[in-house]
């Protein structure tokens, strides 16, 4: 009778157990994190089909017998990428003086997940993001002023408060989602072999770099500038840059610190165009020159994302600006692999004088249902805030009530902006920069 109680105990239990898996999917131990099967037939099926999309790219009849190729690495996060042996490399590694390697180690678990958690972000820096930082003046505001070091951590509130005032809005001006298709248009004397003027035309909003003229060059890089993003250089000759745009709506985004420069011209040229801080996440040494910032930038606030004048192509021999001098080795080869690891994980779509085609097909990418997947494993194995956890709101670190006030009136957005705002419950999601769990600073409606 024992023996038959046991067995039917047993059976139970295995029963249950049967359906806990059902509904939940069987997990395993990978990297020391609990995955699930889904998740890790995702990060298999995500590095499987990225290998194979990164040859593809390069298969076509325009793509001159060149072609990068993509090894899998120890495990399912890694991955290397490699040029054509003959490829002549001309950057100079700054400390060593070694002329950089054909062959780059990425790491796609890194790369989804961070991605991913863009596409939720602001990147524009905001008065209630410095506010709901705990010491957000003294540790944070003081650095993003020139000459910080002499406000002595932001003791004097006020006076930090007026140096940002002219850049730093209330509450983030933009919304992920807020454009549909985006063009960021790069500096590369490759784009005087192409007619890609009208097309660029044709997007919802068009990012441009630095001081980039439009006039005399249509043909090939388009008229339309929505925004533009400067960095240390072209911020403090503002005067010249909003020279560019004769309708003075061109939005300028500054990825460095804002100077006394610049406020002067802001105030006295006067500068009428719009004018912000960059807020973003950290990409280590993936992050060279303004290329990266201005991707990041468009992630966070459209649907899709194309990219013209980076020169990503591996048969390229020597940078050159469309509208000026030469400058040798001025666009390494790891982040021209970088870019083409971003067009195989869905992120962008490159286009070059040899792949022209608006319409090109870029093959293998991962479906939404495996960036999702691949996403949660990828947070549990980097261990980052809130992996494993559901709701929009699983990645905040910190969160903070916003302010009673007037709510944002979103019948002016487009529907993917409002079912955004929906699904993050009016939520403001800001990376926290070089946050080493990759949380989020996270403002909820108040009640």
């Amino acid at each position: 009778m024992k023996i038959l109680q046991l067995g039917l105990a047993v059976a139970l239990a295995s029963g249950i157990a049967a359906i806990i898996v059902y509904i939940t999917g069987v997990s395993k131990f990978y990297g020391g994190a609990r995955v699930s099967s889904e998740e890790l037939n995702a990060l298999i099926s995500l590095q499987s089909d990225f290998r194979k999309c990164v040859v593809s790219a390069f298969c076509g009849q325009n793509a001159n017998g060149l072609g990068l190729q993509a090894v899998g690495g120890g495990d399912l996060c890694q991955v290397s990428i490699k040029f054509p042996s003959d490829t002549i490399s001309k950057w100079k590694d700054p400390k060593t003086g070694e002329l950089e390697g054909l062959s780059f180690d990425f790491n796609l678990c890194e790369a989804v997940a961070t991605w991913e958690q863009v596409r939720n972000s602001t990147t524009i820096l905001t008065k209630e993001f410095i506010d709901a930082l705990p010491n957000g003046w003294e540790e944070y505001a003081w650095q993003r002023i020139n000459k910080g070091v002499l406000l002595n951590g932001c003791a004097n509130k006020t006076l930090c408060m007026e140096k940002l005032s002219l850049v730093l809005p209330e509450k983030p001006p933009l919304l992920p989602r807020q454009f549909g298709r985006c063009a960021v248009v790069g500096n590369s004397g490759d784009l005087l072999k192409t007619n890609f003027g009208d097309e660029i035309d044709t997007y919802d909003a068009v990012i441009r770099e630095n001081g980039a003229p439009i006039q005399n060059y249509t043909k090939y890089v388009g008229q339309k500038s929505t925004f533009r993003l400067l960095n240390r250089g072209s911020a403090k000759a503002i005067d010249k840059v909003v020279e560019l745009d004769e309708r003075k709506k061109e939005v300028l985004i500054i990825k460095t610190t804002i100077h006394d420069i610049m406020n002067k011209m802001i105030k006295e040229v006067p500068i009428l165009n719009p004018v912000y801080l960059m807020l973003g996440a950290s990409f280590g040494s993936a992050a060279k020159g303004t290329g990266l910032k201005a991707l990041e930038f468009a992630l966070s606030i459209c649907d899709t994302v194309d990219m013209y004048g980076f020169t990503v192509d591996p048969g390229y021999q020597e940078w050159t600006r469309y509208f000026s001098e030469s400058r040798q080795g001025h666009t390494p080869l790891y982040g021209r692999a970088y870019y083409q690891l971003m067009e195989c994980l869905g992120l962008v779509k490159i286009h070059s004088p040899m792949r022209a085609d608006l319409n090109r097909v870029v093959e293998w990418l991962p479906s939404p249902s495996t960036v999702a997947a691949a996403r949660s494993a990828s947070e549990k194995l980097l261990r980052r805030v809130g992996a494993g956890a559901r709701g929009s709101w699983r990645a905040c670190s910190i969160i903070k009530k916003r302010d009673k006030g007037k709510t944002q009136d979103l019948s002016k957005f487009r529907e993917a902006a409002i079912k955004h705002q929906q699904y993050v419950k009016g939520a403001t999601m800001y990376p926290l920069e070089r946050s080493p769990g990759h949380g989020m600073l996270c403002i909820i409606p108040d009640g």
